[in-house]
This record gives C-alpha cells, sequence and structure tokens, in this order.
C-alpha cells in the first residue's frame, strides 16, 4: 500500500504560520546560515569522533566492542530516528523542532564531555543521535519553505557543501583537539557552537508548517525498525566474541530478520507508514539507496581502522593523523563541485559507477598497507578514496528523489540520509567483526612463531583485545629486545587484520559500482531535486 500522503502534506505554499519574511527573520540567505551552523555540528560528530577513538579507549579502558558502539549508537540513533523526525517537523513545525535538535544535540555533547565511563559516553551518544535527526531534515524543510524555488537549487547545492566540508575536516579538527586539548573537548566544542546557533535560530528563523501535516506517527513501524537493527548490529558486533555459530549470536540476527519481515508486513498495513514501500518499486530509487548503504559501509568502515593505524602503528599523533588523511577529505571537497558538474552534463550513471570503480582501487590499494608503508603511498590511496566517493555523495539525491513520486520527495530525502547512516553503522561493524577474527585467530600462532614467552589464557586475550586496535601488549620494564619483537607480532597482526578487512571494503565497492549501474536522473529530478527533504 502506498502512502496516503498528499503533495499539500509537503508543500509550503499553503502555510498557516507566519506571514512573509521582514527585515532578518526568514531572510533566505541567513536562515541558509543558521540552519549550516546546526548542520555542521551533526556531520562534523560523524567523523570527528573516529580520531578520538584512540584516546577514549586509553582513557575509559575501552574494549574495542564499546569503542564502536560510540560510533554505532551515535548512526544508528541518527538512522532510526530521521524520517521520524521529518514527520515530527511537518506537525509541530521545521524551526521548533531545528530549535529543540540544537539544544538538545549542544546538552548531549555537553555530557559526554563530563562522562567517567564508555557507558555513559555511549548512551549520550544515542543521545546526541536522536537530536541531530532532528536538525537534518528540519534544516531542509527550512530552506525549502524559504528559498523561491529558482534559488533553491543553489541553496541545497552550498547546505551539501558545508556537510561535506564538516565531514571532511573531522579527522583534522578531532586531532588538533585531541592533541592539544583532550578527547572530552571534541565534545565539548559543539557547546558554544550550538549556544551561537540556537540564537542565531531564534531570531532569524520563520515558522513553516504543512497545512495538511500528518497526524499520526507510525509508532509500532519505529519499534519495530529499531529493534531489527539494533539486533542486526548487536550480533554483527558480539560474534567475534561469542563465535558466529554460537546459538546467543544466531538468536540475534534470526531476531533481526524477523523484525524486519514484520517491519516490511506492517508497512503495507499502516495509513501513515514510516517508510512507504511502494516507492521501491522504482529501481533506480532503489538501486540509489542500495548505493548509499554500500558506498558508507566502505567509506566509514574503512576510516574506523585507518585512525588506529596511523597513531597506534605508525605512531603519530591525533594531529599528525588528521593531516595525513588531508588527500582524502581534500579530495572530497574539490572533487564534489567537479561531480556536480560531470553528474549535471552527462547524469548520475556513469561518474556514479566510476567513482565506485575507485573506491573499490582504493580499499584494495589499501590492503596492501604495512607497518612500515610511507606517506607517499597512503596519500595516494587515500586522495583515490575520496576522489571516488565525491559523485556518489554529490549524486545519491538525484537518483533517489528525483525518481520518487513528487509527493513523496520528502521521505524519499529521509531515506538517503537513513540509508548513508546505516552503511556507516554496518561497515563499522562488520568490519569490525571481520578484523576482530582475524586477529584472534592468528595472533597466538605469530606470537608463539616469534619464540616469544608463553602466555597465559587470560594474558593471551588482554594482548589480543590490545592488538585489535594496533597497541602492542609490552610489559612494563620489557627489555628493548623482547618490547621490539612484541611490536612487531601485534602491528603485524593488525595489519593484516585491516588489510583483510580492506579486501572486504573493496568487495563491497564493487559491488556498489554494479549497482550504480541501475541509476539514472528520474522524471521529477529538476522538480524533486532541491527538494531532498522530509
Amino acid at each position: 500500500m502506498t502512502s496516503q500522503i498528499s503533495v499539500d502534506d509537503r508543500l509550503p505554499a499553503k502555510d498557516p504560520g507566519p506571514g512573509p519574511a521582514s527585515g532578518l527573520r526568514g531572510h533566505p540567505w541567513l536562515t541558509l546560515f543558521a540552519v549550516a551552523i546546526g548542520v555542521m555540528m551533526v556531520t562534523l560528530d560523524g567523523t570527528i569522533v573516529a580520531v578520538a577513538n584512540p584516546a577514549i579507549t586509553d582513557d575509559l579502558n575501552a574494549t574495542l566492542a564499546e569503542v564502536q558502539w560510540i560510533t554505532n549508537g551515535y548512526l544508528l540513533a541518527l538512522a532510526v530516528s530521521l524520517i521520524t523526525a521529518g514527520k515530527l517537523g511537518d506537525r509541530f513545525g521545521h524551526r521548533q523542532t531545528f530549535l529543540i535538535g540544537i539544544a538538545g544535540f549542544a546538552a548531549s555533547s555537553a555530557a559526554i564531555g563530563l562522562s567517567s565511563s564508555v557507558e555513559l559516553v555511549i548512551g549520550f551518544r544515542v543521545a546526541q543521535g536522536v537530536f541531530g535527526a532532528l536538525l537534518m531534515p528540519a534544516a531542509l524543510g527550512l530552506l525549502r519553505a524559504t528559498f523561491p524555488a529558482e534559488k533553491l537549487n543553489m541553496a541545497i547545492g552550498i547546505w551539501g557543501m558545508v556537510i561535506g566540508a564538516s565531514t571532511a575536516a573531522g579527522p583534522i579538527v578531532g586531532g588538533l583537539l585531541v592533541e592539544h586539548v583532550s578527547w572530552q573537548s571534541v565534545f565539548f566544542i559543539n557547546v558554544p557552537v550550538g549556544i551561537i546557533a540556537l540564537g542565531f535560530g531564534l531570531f532569524i528563523l520563520l515558522d513553516h508548517r504543512a497545512e495538511n501535516a500528518p497526524r499520526s506517527f507510525d509508532v509500532l513501524g519505529i519499534l519495530l525498525l529499531s529493534a531489527a537493527m539494533f539486533s542486526l548490529i548487536w550480533s554483527l558486533i558480539k560474534a567475534s566474541e561469542w563465535g558466529w555459530g554460537d546459538s546467543k549470536t544466531l538468536l540475534f540476527m534470526a531476531g533481526s530478520v524477523l523484525c524486519f519481515g514484520l517491519f516490511a508486513f506492517w508497512e503495507t498495513r499502516v495509513a501513515e507508514p514510516l517508510i512507504p514501500l511502494g516507492m521501491f518499486r522504482s529501481l533506480p530509487l532503489s538501486a540509489g539507496t542500495v548505493l548509499m548503504v554500500l558506498m558508507a559501509f566502505a567509506f566509514m568502515g574503512g576510516l574506523f581502522f585507518v585512525t588506529f593505524y596511523l597513531q597506534n602503528v605508525h605512531g603519530m599523533s591525533p594531529v599528525d593523523s588528521g593531516l595525513h588523511l588531508l588527500p582524502l577529505t581534500g579530495m572530497m571537497i574539490i572533487g564534489s563541485p567537479l561531480a556536480g558538474l560531470a553528474i549535471t552534463k552527462v547524469g548520475p550513471r556513469i561518474p556514479l559507477v566510476a567513482g565506485m570503480v575507485a573506491t573499490a582501487a582504493a580499499c584494495f590499494g589499501m590492503s596492501r598497507l604495512t607497518p612500515d608503508t610511507g606517506t607517499v603511498t597512503m596519500s595516494v590511496w587515500f586522495a583515490l578514496m575520496g576522489l571516488g566517493l565525491a559523485p556518489v555523495m554529490v549524486g545519491a539525491t538525484e537518483v533517489i528523489v528525483g525518481n520518487a513520486p513528487l509527493e513523496l520527495s520528502g521521505v524519499a530525502g529521509g531515506l538517503q540520509q537513513a540509508a548513508m547512516q546505516v552503511g556507516g553503522s554496518l561497515g563499522t561493524a562488520v568490519l569490525g567483526a571481520v578484523m576482530a577474527n582475524k586477529v584472534s585467530s592468528s595472533f597466538i600462532g605469530n606470537w608463539n612463531g616469534a619464540h616469544l614467552p608463553p602466555l597465559t589464557p587470560e594474558q593471551a586475550d588482554q594482548a589480543t583485545s590490545a592488538v585489535t586496535v594496533g597497541v602492542a601488549p609490552v610489559p612494563e620494564g620489557a627489555p628493548a629486545e623482547l618490547a621490539k619483537a612484541i611490536t612487531s607480532v601485534a602491528h603485524d597482526t593488525f595489519v593484516s587484520g585491516m588489510n583483510t578487512a580492506f579486501v572486504v571494503a573493496g568487495v563491497v565497492a564493487v559491488l556498489a559500482a554494479v549497482v550504480a549501474g541501475f541509476t539514472k536522473r528520474g522524471d521529477n529530478a529538476a522538480a524533486g531535486a532541491g527538494a531532498a527533504h522530509i
């Protein structure tokens, strides 16, 4: 059953709220500036924490699985909440949900910085994700309601550049803060930024809401989708500890499949579904959604390990590791406008296929990194990945929204954002499981092969846990020769696991290139590409 939401539910033309903008309030370009500040916080936090992970691991004595949940909790909460948050904006006004999101995101950021345990960090990261979800669709809703049609595409383009630039700047900003202040400062920085965004928003943003806004919410759909995603990610993270064939692992995986099935069934019965499944009758739209998941899987999952590789294997400072990632982040920023021109000229299919082929090549190239790989070689693969990712980041809106019915363009825009968050979460979990499995299966053999002192079962478990994040388990006071041998075994084992994870990421990127071949510019692209919001 398709959604009963009509075009009028989404368009701001029948806005019964405040009248036309007067003075600064409701000014289009000031509105863009106001929402860009808030969105920048959310997207920056998606990658800035990657550089802080080693410091958090050390300070809070966190395990690999716990560190993964610092990322996964945020991404999952963001992904699951996006579409619901968009409907809240339609119902109660995008200005209200945006401002609540700003305040909540800043407050939860402060709470993370004050946390004394990894469990509290994870909990408040989940809260961050929920409040971040209020920001993203509300920002686009405000832009669509504020800008005239002929300037909306330009505004959305600038908004997209802010997302790309802040995503790319995360590792560098995070490195500077971690090295010169503390890992807590990565989160505390959101407080003054949030205060500025909140104050600016209160004076600038004009309330807009649809006349026929949805009056009900798919609560059961939200619960089923949340349960399905939690069960899936949890089973993947715990599989390395429990074992892939363990009954607990299989139980959570089966629960995930069941919840996904029930969710799909329920969405065909409810009057206002969380995700109208009728949209997926469009093959290009479905391909674009799958493409976003696979792209984020390879990108975010791979980036998770690169920071440990740079800091713990190469011994770089957080700032140095961020600077070494500059070829990746810089090419994303440079490549985005070039990709936009190419997509406008020849359509999305060729740039998207080429981008994922380049990303796959970069992943396979990084699967050949060693503990001694030099900066030039690393930079080549990082730059190639950034250049490959740019067309996918730029072209996804046109593919997904342009191939959706106009009355569902908002839901399609939310689907694009959710697909990226889910893909990043899955990538971190799956590649983390691959990494942990490879390390646990080879570390003791490598240790014994180097004729190092035997380890007790407890020592072996502790050492293996350290190696999964690239830390050499050198005992305090160990002779230099012994320390060197342990470090060599630990780093070789870690890099072997990382290489295996990048091979998997490369295969996923190849699959994404195949999927990209089914994309095309939609019939609604001209009317809907700029309206990618929930």
